[in-house]
């Protein structure tokens, strides 16, 4: 790697995190933590105004911006890709919105590199969850991004139907189903629900704060101890 897309690389690792220890910023260039305070001491130099220090870590200062970024030839690949793979797993609203910012990239790279993305090679068959289960994960995402409560309708593996309140806090995918991974306050605990188990979702207007106990966060450490290794191994096991 040159040495200036060194440093350009490295002014973009620092501004993408809060704080970027030497150690790990030297991993990730593949440099001797030397290289990496010469590096840094060269930036701060010529105006770039990284904070911080040896030791402690370093974070760029607020407002700095960079000129746009321009993909490699590789990256680019790499979208195509992540994009073909995503596709058919995705509600339309996430998959539009993904087409659209990958042909902004490919829109400005050089034609050479946008040929090369677009003869991507690796290919995904379009087989996924059906359109209603898509349609459902629509809903449940965006109740989760806007902290909504639903209201579920649900079927278990026997087809005994339920109804429940929920604070949807995930959707999760499986490589086979989606799941919800939620807090029920019938249940009064943590649940995951197969979207294709879920007869009907609706959107509540009460919305839910991050109370201690029922959070995201805390609905990750329950499914780790409730054994999601295993369940990673051989399919999801949701509970109701």
């Amino acid at each position: 790697m040159r040495r200036a897309d060194r440093l350009f690389q490295l002014v973009q690792l620092i501004r993408g995190r809060r704080l970027s220890t030497a150690a790990w910023l030297a991993g990730r260039l593949e440099v001797s933590l030397r290289t990496l305070y010469r590096d840094v001491a060269d930036l701060q130099a010529q105006g770039v105004p990284i904070e911080g220090e040896a030791g402690v870590g370093y974070r760029l200062g607020a407002g700095y911006e960079l000129p746009p970024l321009m993909f490699s030839t590789d990256e680019a690949k790499a979208l195509v890709a992540a994009v073909r793979m995503a596709g058919p797993r995705m509600d339309s609203a996430l998959v539009a919105q993904a087409e659209n910012a990958l042909s902004k990239i490919l829109a400005v790279l050089p034609s050479a590199a946008r040929a090369a993305a677009e003869a991507q090679v690796l290919f995904v068959p379009a087989v996924g969850p059906d359109a209603a289960t898509l349609g459902r994960l629509a809903v449940l995402r965006q109740a989760a991004e806007s902290r909504h409560l639903l209201r579920l309708l649900y079927r278990d593996e026997g087809g005994a139907p339920s109804e429940r309140k929920v604070r949807p806090l995930g959707c999760f995918f499986w490589g086979a189903v989606w799941t919800l991974g939620a807090w029920c306050e019938l249940r009064q605990d943590f649940r995951s629900f197969r979207l294709d188990r879920i007869v009907d979702a609706e959107r509540l207007d009460d919305r839910f704060r991050d109370d201690a106990g029922r959070t995201l966060a805390d609905f990750l450490r329950h499914s780790e101890r409730s054994g999601w290794a295993a369940a990673r191994a051989t399919g999801p096991r949701p509970s109701a």
